[in-house]
């Protein structure tokens, strides 16, 4: 990131971001993006441009920036169509109380930016509370850096066989990583912070739901811990996989009925595999049939799962 970045060039980059507009709208959101760093001050402008040359070095937690975040609603405001919206909203507001880790399904890197965009639009007050957990690739470039600073990030290694950026790592040391990271997910949720976990490990190329990874259960050993499932749709299409720029569409966050952690493990007598695919169940209930992939295909073998999940989730 150079030291010489100014505003302009701020802007020029966030720009980038944006396909298929008129010339007039995207001279508007110039417009409204310089008002308002302007009226953010120097030294927000200055926090931010030094939050964006980190690279997420230490496999730990790294706060959301003001600013960022700010700039994210407006450019939400003028991107997200008319029909986005949050649905369950009283789950959330029944899990809100508590320590919260929210297992979504994954299919952007703007998965995270719009629910927190959501949240915040409903008044929750879970969105200001957002901590992803997030891969090394999140912090690998200007765009996925600034993508992710309108919300907390935990950074985690990712295995060999889901990163390649990660191969260089040796089994005990991407180990040594993921309990550091796993220690500072259970501090910030004891600290109020609303964990967000997509469990799949990657975003999936055909927007159905992959399997759920078993070591994901790790992140749920936090006393009085919530499990609040939801399925997001859209970002499929608002920074495809593969792709560089935004593109204006739809999108929805439905949200399922939330579960105590410990009444979860104490049914599935503690089978990480057995937790981790009723919650898979749980984010396939709410979401069209075309995204619930793994967990509505017959791919796996869910009669348990679905057991738990009409006791727990339906109940």
């Amino acid at each position: 990131m150079p030291e010489r970045l100014d505003q302009q060039a701020l802007i020029a980059a966030i720009t980038t971001f944006l396909a298929g507009r008129d010339a007039q709208t995207i001279e508007e959101i110039r417009h409204a993006l310089a008002h308002d760093i302007a009226a953010a001050g120097q030294p927000a402008f200055t926090a931010l441009v030094e939050r964006l040359a980190t690279d997420g070095g230490d496999w730990t937690y790294y706060p959301p920036d003001p600013l960022a975040r700010h700039i994210h609603h407006v450019l939400a405001d003028r991107i997200l169509q008319p029909g986005s919206t949050t649905l369950g909203v009283e789950h959330v507001t029944a899990a809100a109380q508590r320590p919260v880790v929210i297992f979504s399904n994954h299919l952007s890197y703007s998965d995270a930016n719009c629910l927190e965009v959501l949240l915040h639009r409903v008044g929750s007050d879970l969105a200001g509370r957002l901590t992803a957990i997030a891969g090394p690739k999140v912090y690998s470039s200007l765009k996925r850096r600034f993508s992710s600073l309108c919300f907390g990030t935990i950074k985690t290694p990712q295995s060999s066989s889901l990163s390649s950026e990660d191969a260089v790592m040796s089994p005990r040391e991407v180990a040594r990583a993921a309990r550091q990271s796993i220690e500072v997910a259970h501090q910030r949720l004891q600290g109020g912070d609303a964990l967000l976990v997509f469990a799949e490990g990657t975003r999936s190329r055909t927007f159905g739901l992959q399997p759920m990874l078993a070591g994901a259960t790790r992140y749920l050993d936090v006393p009085d811990a919530m499990i609040l499932p939801v399925g997001i749709t859209g970002t499929e299409a608002l920074f495809p996989v593969g792709g560089e720029t935004l593109h204006s569409v739809e999108t929805i966050a439905r949200f399922g009925r939330p579960v105590e952690a410990r009444v979860l493990r104490a049914r599935a007598g503690d089978d990480r595999r057995l937790i981790m695919d009723t919650i898979g169940v749980a984010i396939a209930a709410v979401l069209p049939p075309d995204f619930k992939g793994a967990y509505g295909n017959g791919q796996l073998n869910l009669d348990d799962a679905r057991r738990l999940h009409r006791q727990l989730f339906e109940g």
